[in-house]
């Protein structure tokens, strides 16, 4: 038999960028495949021309051995083919059942009671555990995400594309995940998973395709490969797995310290609920939690960008100053953005980004130094590995350089206490790599980190203790070297850790 989807030479430009180069790829009936690459390989422009989102300059592709051209998503939906985003496109005051119909009701007149049963039968069939009937908008991420799942199988999917699909997922909704592709894969189904992260690509698929640069560098049976080989693979060199030193002894006293914030939205939600922590010199301690759970509210407050409602907090004793940015970086406090682009200003130069947060440290008589800013730039630059020129503009820079700009710019004069709020999010394998490193040197200086970050995986690799933090207070703590992923992901989830 012939693969169910076979793209053939495709290439796909943009201007003067070559995003796919004569791609060759293929997929089995009732195959798990992993599409697996650094970010701007070129795997979601793929995935994207399959499913008909973008039109191929040169290649065609087959669906069981006929050649056909899918010119938008109706067409490939028509073909089997579906396509579920890590951005999910879910109306949140619909139900379950109206949100897997929309656009496919098959008349005019909408029966719901039917609709509903339709759509129940259908996810029963599948084994997707979810309350067709309720509200979206109030569902956990991981069953939103099956209800995208629900969606594409309600469309007599044959061809299911999953685009980093745990990035949002606690480890217990990824395990369910898992579950539900295998059940798929059992009944014939075939699915095609874009990730970064190696552990998935071991856990879950049969056959790996590796992309660098736009083109393919690799096609293995996964059991016959390792994780350093499409490591290397990736990233057209041997990686390095970095390691944090254990010696607690060599902690400092506490450098900062977070006594009972709360906080509350302004539509009157409580976001921060009495929440505390403490760092010490030479400690990384990692926040693990589900996003949403007060983690961007508590960067806010420590960053001096918002004020909280009650709660304090001291920085080598010193009381922070709420809402005042400016001076909260004279107390050497460095931060890391969740949104790297919200960290730079894209039309201004690397130069003039690497001293925004010390402008009059560059200011002589009223006026610009630019020779210092250029010194600093050129020092910078080599120190953090930036790919540019000091007067090329942050906006043409890759997103691994823009921010090697932000780390540069936070960690290049020494701080004390450094907040780094998902600093590897979006990252590719080289690029995360670098990231652990410049912390793990920061924390040998000395400086206390607070690690905010969605990655459990990241959070286990660096971090000396584990907070987990729900509903906008601390859930559990744990010392790296007894943390237990199932403790933790119940506490991710507002169970109890033995439950």
């Amino acid at each position: 038999m012939p693969p169910i989807i076979e793209m053939r030479g495709i290439t796909k430009r943009f201007g003067a960028l070559t995003a796919n180069d004569g791609i060759d790829f293929s997929i089995e009936p009732g195959e798990i495949h992993a599409l697996l690459g650094e970010n701007g390989a070129g795997k979601s422009t793929l995935m994207k021309i399959l499913y008909g989102l973008y039109q191929p300059d040169a290649g065609e592709i087959r669906i069981n051995g006929q050649p056909v051209r899918l010119t938008s998503p109706a067409e490939a939906i028509v073909s089997g083919i579906g396509f579920v985003s890590q951005h999910f496109a879910l109306v949140p005051k619909f139900t379950v059942a109206e949100n897997v119909v929309l656009g496919h009701e098959g008349s005019r007149t909408l029966h719901p009671t039917a609709m509903s049963t339709t759509v129940m039968e259908t996810a029963a069939s599948l084994r997707l555990l979810i309350d067709v009937n309720a509200i979206v908008g109030r569902l956990s991420v991981g069953e939103q995400q099956r209800v995208e799942i629900l969606k594409a199988l309600y469309r007599d999917c044959k061809v299911l594309i999953m685009d980093e699909p745990t990035a949002v997922l606690a480890p217990g909704d990824i395990a369910a995940l898992f579950d539900i592709l295998r059940v798929l894969q059992g009944r014939g189904m075939s699915v095609i998973i874009i990730t970064h992260k190696l552990d998935e690509v071991f856990a879950i698929s049969q056959r790996v395709t590796v992309l660098r640069l736009g083109k393919v560098v690799g096609e293995v049976r996964t059991q016959d490969s390792t994780p350093a080989a499409l490591a290397q693979m990736m990233v057209g060199r041997q990686t390095v797995t970095v390691a944090r030193n254990t010696d607690h002894r060599r902690q400092d006293a506490v450098k900062l310290d977070v006594r009972d914030l709360r906080l509350t939205d302004k539509r009157g939600g409580l976001r921060l609920r009495g929440l505390s922590l403490e760092v010490r010199g030479g400690e990384i301690v990692g926040v693990a939690g589900v996003a949403g759970n007060g983690q961007s509210e508590l960067v806010s407050v420590l960053t001096g960008m918002a004020a909280p409602d009650s709660g304090s907090v001291t920085v080598g004793g010193a009381p922070l100053p709420f809402r005042d940015p400016k001076a909260v970086s004279r107390l050497k406090v460095a931060r890391i953005p969740e949104d790297r682009l919200k960290g730079v200003i894209g039309d201004l130069s690397v130069q003039d980004n690497l001293m925004l947060e010390s402008v009059e440290d560059f200011t002589r008589m009223g006026h610009l130094d630019r020779a210092r800013i250029r010194a600093n730039a050129e020092a910078l630059i080599r120190a953090f590995q930036i790919k540019a020129a000091p007067t090329d503009l942050a906006r043409t820079l890759s997103g691994g350089n823009i921010q090697k700009i932000i780390l540069a710019r936070s960690l290049g004069h020494a701080p004390e206490v450094v907040i780094a709020a998902q600093p590897t999010r979006g990252l590719d394998i080289g690029a995360t790599e670098y990231v652990h490193q410049k912390l793990l040197e920061q924390k040998e200086r000395g400086a206390a980190i607070l690690l905010i970050s969605e990655d459990l995986e990241e959070i286990l690799l660096l971090s000396d203790r584990i907070l987990v933090i729900y509903e906008g207070r601390i859930a559990g703590t744990f010392a790296a070297q007894d943390a237990q992923i199932d403790q933790i992901g119940a506490l991710m989830t507002g169970a109890h850790p033995h439950a």
